[in-house]
């Protein structure tokens, strides 16, 4: 865990466990014993403390500032800034090679498919769709009660994905857009 040390100039330091913290500092590990020890400081020091650090590297995108609007605000903030002065241990042996990729799962053959339950909206769909003039958007709609999105879906993953059937889609004699499964 990380302890940071507050000194008398206003200087945060981090600490990692079983450093050696000169006596006369003031501690914290947390932003909840950030605030605690802020407490009793006037709100000029909580301005000092974050212009101290503001603008510094790593802190370069940081603006010094004026006041705070309140003790809890300006305590947060120095906590998110301090975040940044955390430091890492060094790495313990060589890292772990990257895991490979796990296979995508393979398109399932119709063979394979579950067939659709009689009655159910698949098997109504599906006898739609088999039609030599197929079934529109909207007659599927109505049938099933699928929103439009809904319905593409299915086609596109149910249907086409999971089946492996082969869907065409075309414009009818009315040049409304229609769907139909055409043999592979």
């Amino acid at each position: 865990m990380t302890t940071f040390a507050l000194d008398t100039d206003n200087t945060i330091t981090a600490y990692l466990a079983g450093d050696q913290i000169p006596n006369d500092y003031a501690r914290f590990t947390s932003e909840k014993e950030l605030l605690k020890l802020a407490a009793n400081w006037p709100s000029d020091r909580l301005v000092e403390v974050w212009n101290s650090f503001a603008g510094v590297p790593p802190f370069g995108d940081l603006k010094p500032v004026k006041k705070f609007t309140d003790r809890k605000t300006a305590v947060a903030r120095i906590w998110k800034a301090v975040q940044a002065l955390t430091p890492t241990a060094a790495p313990q042996g060589a890292q772990d090679a990257p895991k490979a990729a796990k296979p995508r799962k393979g398109r399932t053959q119709e063979k394979d498919a579950a067939p659709a339950r009689q009655g159910s909206k698949k098997a109504i769909v599906l006898d739609m769709l088999k039609r030599p003039d197929g079934a529109t958007l909207q007659e599927i709609m109505s049938v099933t009660g699928w929103m439009a999105h809904s319905v593409r879906g299915f086609i596109s993953g149910g249907l086409g994905k999971k089946m492996g059937l082969a869907v065409e889609s075309l414009k009818n004699d009315a040049g409304v857009r229609a769907y139909r499964i055409t043999s592979k």
